[in-house]
């Protein structure tokens, strides 16, 4: 009897840990969450320009341009893993208000973008990105700002790590998903079942530009433990800032500090990058 008990416990747990393996594209990306592309940056008095990206693997990606006037760069804004670019516009309004020009996209299979949602796929989504601000806006890679905010972060500090921007802003970011996966999920050998890696950490110790970290020991969802880590792991220039609040909200509760500390932080840095 016993072992049919334990016949039972071990043939769920072994169909558990099969899902989870399945399934794992569902528990990182949530392209459906308000798919819908609500509003615009007209709604909140921003002229932009209306932008269908192109990737390497024919991909359409959807984006807006919004240009600052005399900007002193421009921010390459990487969004996390649920909504879609109308849901930051808080984010975009306040970058102009620091005098910063705003390239914001939706990865493949998000808002009105192509394609389905991956790892290597938004890699590919940032790389064309950048390849349109560098190569058809000419932008100097000296006057841009990688700014990834959750899942985002990941993907700045990998393209950070083969390029040469002017600095990279992480903002709620998680060290590894397989790090951040075993510790929701304590009772699985996640990191050996995890396909999906987004390892921030290693990107971060091949990063040369300077570094923001922020996050919050309030944070719900990616422990505070993870944005501390990724600090250690960051090369200098460095610098960490403590939200307050949760996940979401944690900009709300120290806007007044993050605009003041994230605006001196990129000045610093746009005053210096293209001559470094």
């Amino acid at each position: 009897m016993m072992w049919n008990a334990l016949g039972v416990l071990a043939a769920a747990y072994g169909g558990l840990a099969l899902l989870l393996t399945i399934f794992q594209s569902q528990l990182v990306f949530y392209p459906e969450v308000d798919r819908k592309v609500a509003a615009t940056p007209s709604q909140v008095g921003l002229p932009y320009e209306d932008l269908q990206l192109q990737t390497s693997d024919g991909i359409s990606l959807h984006g807006w341009y919004v240009p600052a006037p005399q900007p002193r760069g421009t921010v390459l804004f990487l969004h996390g893993n649920a909504g879609n670019i109308s849901h930051r516009l808080d984010s975009v309004q306040m970058f102009h208000r620091l005098g910063y020009s705003t390239l914001i996209f939706d990865y493949r299979g998000y808002g009105n973008s192509s394609g389905k949602p991956s790892e290597q796929g938004t890699y590919r989504d940032a790389e064309a990105a950048w390849r349109y601000l560098t190569e058809q806006r000419h932008t100097p890679s000296c006057r841009i700002v990688l700014f990834g905010e959750s899942l985002g972060g990941a993907v700045g500090a990998w393209l950070a790590a083969r390029q040469k921007p002017a600095a990279l802003v992480i903002a709620s970011g998680f060290t590894s998903v397989p790090d951040l996966g075993q510790q929701l999920y304590p009772y699985f050998p996640i990191r050996l079942l995890a396909r999906i890696r987004y390892d921030t950490r290693e990107s971060l110790r091949s990063v040369a530009a300077p570094v923001l970290i922020a996050h919050s020991p309030q944070d719900d969802i990616i422990p505070f433990e993870h944005g501390r880590a990724l600090f250690a792991a960051a090369n200098p220039p460095k610098q960490f800032l403590e939200l307050a609040g949760g996940h979401n909200d944690g900009f709300i509760f120290m806007r007044e500090a993050w605009v003041r500390v994230l605006g001196d932080f990129l000045g610093k840095q746009m005053d210096a990058a293209c001559i470094r």
